[in-house]
Formats: C-alpha cells, structure tokens, sequence
C-alpha cells in the first residue's frame, strides 16, 4: 500500500486531470471515481492520526495534573 504522502500526490494528480477540457467523459469518471476513493481512505487515515494525538495530548494533560510542580510554589511557609 502506498504512504499517504504519494496517495494524496495522486488525488491531486487527479484532480488535474479530470480539470482538461480535453478528456474523454469515460476517463474523467475513472479518475472521479478513483479520486473519491482515495480521498476516503485519506481521510480515514487523518481521523485515526488526529485520534493518536487526542490520546498524546490527553495522556500529556493527565501526567501534568497527576504531578503538579506549581503546588510547590503555592504553598505558604
């Protein structure tokens, strides 16, 4: 399977493409069609990474909360 980058290179090129005015209407849905698929699978490839950095950035939050530093300067001596 192809990397995302290279995926999202061949949208693009896809888009170009059915964007001639002098493409068959035949090839212009192939490419419609392939490009609608390709963009399915992108964006299921950019929920499943915005998930990851969800659970980085919650996991962070937890850390920080659990072990406060600032407490240490909030008491009074």
């Amino acid at each position: 399977m192809k990397n995302f980058e290279e995926r999202l290179e061949r949208l693009e090129s896809l888009g170009e493409k059915i964007r001639k005015t002098d493409i068959p209407l035949d090839e212009a849905l192939k490419a419609f069609e392939e490009g609608i698929k390709l963009a399915r699978t992108l964006e299921k490839d950019l929920e499943k990474v915005e998930s990851r950095i969800e659970v980085l950035m919650n996991s962070t939050e937890a850390s920080t909360e659990e072990n406060p530093e600032l407490s240490l300067f909030d008491e009074e001596d």
